[in-house]
């Protein structure tokens, strides 16, 4: 499908391909087809070989550069932690599709972090700022600033919620485990 300029769309859709346009607002290139992210109508420039999709109702939460996102801690391995992204900080409104953003050791607080395991572990809840997007497949996020960071911690024992006992230290009210967290000065009780 070559899509025109005010052509009806769904999610999915196929638009062109990568070889003919730049995917724009509200597409994605899948394995070269560029596709639509949301209902709406197609718009093409075709000076700048850029296609995009207008929404039609209200726009859906859309990540970018600087954005805040709510997600929770999905693996830490190495020097780098995956986060399934839940939401736009703020925004009520859901993504349109999954996404996983990835937390590098050097981004994840202030100063030398010798493991990342001492930052987050797996289930928690974090507040993250977005650094860099390629795609949808390359989200870089960060939590060095104060109001980043873990949100609310899980016990990696008896996966309880844990409450704050300093500034980067928690402990289970279930099972007395302590534990390190890079956390946010939001941290939630």
């Amino acid at each position: 499908m070559k899509a025109k300029s005010g052509d009806f769309v769904l999610p999915g859709d196929i638009l062109g391909v990568s070889e003919q346009f730049i995917p724009a607002e509200w597409t994605y290139d899948d394995e070269g087809e560029i596709k639509s992210l949301v209902v709406g109508v197609v718009s093409r420039d075709d000076k700048n070989k850029r296609i995009s999709v207008v929404p039609q109702t209200d726009s859906p939460a859309e990540l970018k550069n600087d954005t805040h996102i709510m997600g929770q801690i999905m693996e830490v391995r190495g020097q780098r932690a995956l986060v399934k992204i839940d939401s736009i900080k703020g925004n009520r409104r859901k993504l349109p599709v999954s996404f996983v953003g990835g937390i590098h050791v050097s981004q994840a607080k202030k100063g030398y972090l010798s493991k990342l395991t001492d930052a987050f572990h797996i289930g928690d809840i974090i507040e993250a700022k977005i650094t860099k997007m390629v795609g949808l497949d390359s989200i870089d996020l960060k939590t060095s600033q104060n109001e980043l960071g873990v949100i609310k911690a899980m016990c990696t024992r008896c996966r309880h919620f844990m409450k704050q006992t300093g500034k980067n230290d928690v402990t289970c009210p279930h099972c007395d485990n302590r534990e390190k967290r890079k956390l946010s000065s939001n941290y939630q009780v």
